[in-house]
């Protein structure tokens, strides 16, 4: 068994700034509809909700080992549980890929604190010895 690990840190000001800047559009390529619901549920959080899940993406693609697999936003989503937790669900080619590393398990952890957003993904896998930064 081995575990990738991937963490990033999104600036929730640019977010917004592409919210402002390219709007729905900007939305429609990287969120999927479930993701876009929950964030702009809460006016005044929308882009911090955001940028946590746009900072979940990037680490799932880094703790997956994604980067050259041409795996598109939309397909990797964060789910929000109702206990307030949260989880990541893959669609599609980032499935596939990570189907056939092996991955078994993922964790997602996000959090935001004044403009900075940040998530770490844990991605467990059995029978390969992969790390990735």
């Amino acid at each position: 068994m081995s575990v990738g690990v991937g963490i990033d840190l999104v600036r929730v000001s640019r977010v917004a700034a592409s919210l402002a800047q390219f709007g729905e559009r900007f939305l429609r390529r990287v969120f999927t509809e479930a993701e876009i619901a929950y964030a702009t549920s809460s006016p005044g959080l929308t882009a911090e909700r955001l940028a946590a899940r746009f900072a979940a993406k990037e680490a799932a693609i880094k703790a997956l080992g994604l980067a050259d697999q041409g795996v598109g936003w939309r397909q990797i989503e964060v789910q929000r549980l109702p206990s307030g937790s949260c989880r990541l669900v893959l669609h599609g080619a980032a499935h596939a890929a990570a189907a056939d590393a092996g991955v078994s398990e993922l964790a997602v952890s996000l959090s935001h604190e004044g403009d900075y957003a940040t998530a770490v993904v844990l991605a467990t896998r059995h029978g390969r010895e992969t790390t990735h930064a």
